[in-house]
């Protein structure tokens, strides 16, 4: 008696849950922003340069839609978004092509004014070391470093087209300037970032006729996991991601396409 009692009960339950996705009730749309701040989508936002991002554009009143591969372990991202309702966090690895467009599905009627992608990895130095160099740490860091970016800007093109400020803006790295190459080190890492730098550089010039602005952005030395243990000055991540902020405003249709350092200086090629 008390089985069949709970049968009918789970019956009764999937019914009604059938009733609401047929009356146009979504489970996974996405949350409501306010409608007169602007959207920023941020990679990469648990730590770091990226979490600083996040918290420099919350506290600049945008709507900020903070991605990381790990939620539940990103405590300071969690208790950022705690303390502003404006800061969503949603789970995206990106090196994950189906969660990509699923997220890019999610916010299909959300403008995007400004989509930065900061994730990023080195590969570690004894990994790209000559005569010891790692070819799957290769696959890796060219996975998440140039053809991500690529892959999730194609993903939420259209949400950034229908935005007023339209920007598609890149943590790149001054390691990907070929003229600045001094020393033999990080073979894959620089590859990564000179190749975002050419897709991106294309990418600007393929979209100037719809007004989409892509910007290269270099955030200095800065003092993060990545760069732990090496012996030179350092800019704190809030400092980077001030001055970082100050060169997205300041992106437009004049410098797309261009590879600035966080003082808004040009990085050669």
């Amino acid at each position: 008696m008390v089985m069949s009692k709970l049968v009918r009960i789970s019956h009764a339950l999937l019914i009604a849950a059938l009733l609401v996705v047929s009356a146009g009730a979504s489970v996974n749309a996405a949350p409501a922003f306010d409608s007169d701040a602007p959207v920023v989508l941020i990679t990469g936002s648990n730590r770091g340069i990226g979490l600083a991002l996040a918290r420099q554009f919350a506290s600049e009143g945008w709507n900020v839609i903070a991605t990381c591969r790990k939620p539940g372990k990103a405590r300071d991202l969690q208790d950022l978004a705690a303390a502003n309702p404006r800061v969503i966090i949603e789970q995206l690895d990106v090196t994950d092509a189906v969660g990509i467009q699923a997220l890019a599905e999610r916010y299909a009627d959300t403008p995007i004014d400004v989509l930065l992608n900061n994730a990023g990895i080195s590969g570690g130095m004894k990994n790209e070391t000559l005569g010891a160099l790692n070819f799957e740490t290769f696959d890796r860091v060219m996975a998440v470093n140039a053809i991500a970016p690529v892959r999730i800007a194609e993903a939420f093109l259209e949400q950034v087209a229908a935005s007023e400020q339209k920007k598609i803006m890149n943590i790149s790295s001054s390691e990907g300037s070929v003229a600045s190459v001094r020393g033999g080190r990080l073979y894959f890492y620089r590859s990564s970032k000179r190749a975002l730098n050419m897709m991106m550089n294309t990418m600007a010039k393929e979209l100037a006729d719809r007004e989409i602005v892509v910007g290269l952005l270099n955030p200095g030395f800065v003092d993060t996991d990545m760069t732990r243990g090496v012996a030179f000055q350092k800019l704190s991540p809030e400092q980077s991601a001030r001055d970082l902020y100050q060169v997205i405003i300041g992106f437009d249709e004049t410098t797309s396409g261009q590879f600035l350092n966080y003082d808004g200086e040009p990085i050669p090629w």
